[in-house]
């Protein structure tokens, strides 16, 4: 067997293994939910994730290994995507197992493979798309553009983000002489029209839904009014962890060696990892002078970022990249399943997200019992999620919140005794749950280290009050 797919597969299952042991985050407990009411659309994002999950459960069981289980796959064809892509955009140099071997190395990769977000599909098909485009490039054949167009809808359909991938192209159709042609090819636009097609059940459930994502999503765009150097020292400080710093420098040089070799040789292969990195990394630059970017949205601009590292920086300083980014990794993923090191939440980001859920569902059981509740709520959406998917069975779970009239589960009957809790976090402010009444505190932990505190709250279940939803349990 080749070395080099010996290896990938090597760290697909040490990815499947990881998924399988660290627990369940409140975001995945969420989007879990939504396998459960499988649509076209939701709030939040598209759909993708949800089917990602539905069909992962439906092979290895609602448990982590079942809600991940296409996570470290899909990376594994991303890698192979990125080597193909590598490889027909810089033929001389051949950089293809470089590219995927950086990319694999940088812990925000890691993080997609192991945790099912959003980010996880987007990723996956971003590469695939690339590659269709690389392989677009090298051939001439314009019945590319259909993949192009497939594999970059199926991205827009996990995340929107996925729309900065189209942006690119248009860039680099524009810029690159020898790209001009393909406006006159009708394949083209065909494959605009496929992307679109594609897209168009997310289009629909919004139109159904009074827009409501395009929304909430279209709201987080923008750079606000005012200058905020403190959310551009936060990206970049993310990113710095995220990519790792070696690797992060490097993608950094390769893609400034790409957009010369670009403007000074005419190459069209380095032109389209420029075209694919520079317009939507000068976005979220420009975003972060006066709003808040998060730090996962820029990890779709590393795949075509790590060919052009791997095709113009020194093999030496891959080597030191390859290995800072997997260590990282590794301590990244034995402090969140094994915690060795006693961090505070605000200093352990594992903990705050990952630490203690299986057991502070236990104790909220045996505080739901000694009050004699007959379900559980929350109004936090990812902690509604959590005890849905660790409660034991046949508890009743409640989320309130507008976010929930979105879906089609039942809601409670009125007049019913429950025990809800709310994080500290959220001050004293008013609950969504009218009539509430303190019964106590009760904490998440992970190794005698506090996570998070909860107050307990007795309620009962109002007609005609806040949108509610009894989730769904592990089958």
């Amino acid at each position: 067997m080749n070395p080099w797919v010996l290896a990938l597969l090597l760290l697909t299952a040490a990815r499947l293994l990881a998924a399988a042991l660290l627990p369940i985050s409140p975001d995945e407990a969420y989007y879990w939910t939504w396998a459960r009411d499988l649509q076209a659309g939701y709030l939040d994002h598209p759909p993708m994730v949800a089917l990602w999950i539905a069909a992962g459960t439906a092979l290895a069981g609602d448990g982590a290994l079942g809600i991940r289980l296409f996570g470290p796959i899909g990376l594994a064809a991303a890698s192979l995507a990125v080597v193909g892509a590598a490889n027909a955009l810089m033929p001389a140099r051949r950089p293809g197992l470089w590219a995927a071997l950086l990319m694999s190395a940088m812990p925000v990769t890691n993080a997609g493979a192991v945790l099912m977000t959003p980010d996880t599909p987007v990723f996956v098909f971003w590469c695939l798309a690339l590659w269709a485009a690389a392989r677009l490039h090298a051939s001439g054949d314009g019945r590319w553009w259909l993949a192009v167009g497939a594999l970059a809808g199926v991205a827009l359909a996990s995340k929107y983000t996925a729309a900065l991938f189209g942006v690119g192209l248009v860039f680099w159709l524009l810029a690159e002489p020898a790209a001009r042609r393909w406006w006159r090819d009708w394949r083209l636009y065909a494959g605009g029209a496929l992307a679109l097609a594609l897209f168009m059940p997310v289009v629909a459930w919004n139109a159904a839904h009074g827009w409501a994502s395009f929304a909430k999503q279209g709201g987080r765009t923008g750079a606000g009014d005012d200058l905020e150097l403190r959310f551009l020292g936060e990206l970049i400080a993310g990113q710095l962890g995220l990519a790792s710093p070696v690797l992060l420098v490097l993608c950094a040089v390769g893609t400034g060696a790409a957009t010369t070799a670009w403007l000074r040789g005419r190459d069209g292969g380095a032109g389209l990892l420029a075209a694919l990195t520079l317009p939507a990394a000068a976005l979220f630059l420009w975003q972060a002078t006066g709003s808040r970017v998060q730090g996962n949205w820029p990890a779709i601009l590393y795949p075509a970022a790590c060919i052009a590292a791997a095709a113009f920086t020194t093999p030496r300083w891959q080597r030191i990249g390859v290995g800072i980014g997997f260590g990282m990794t590794v301590l990244a993923l034995v402090q969140a399943g094994l915690a060795p090191l006693p961090l505070p939440r605000g200093t352990d980001p594992t903990l705050a997200r990952l630490g203690g859920w299986p057991e502070f569902a236990r104790e909220v059981e045996a505080a739901r019992v000694e009050a004699g509740a007959g379900f559980v709520a929350a109004e936090e959406y990812g902690l509604a999620s959590e005890l849905a998917l660790h409660l034991p069975p046949g508890v009743p779970v409640v989320a309130i919140g507008d976010r929930w009239a979105l879906f089609t589960f039942e809601a409670p009957a009125p007049g019913k005794a429950g025990l809800m809790l709310r994080s500290l976090r959220r001050g004293e402010g008013p609950s969504l749950w009218p009539g509430a009444l303190p019964a106590g505190e009760v904490v998440r932990s992970r190794r005698g280290v506090e996570a998070e505190r909860y107050r307990l709250l007795r309620v009962e279940t109002p007609a005609g009050a806040q949108p509610m939803a009894e989730l769904p349990r592990p089958r």
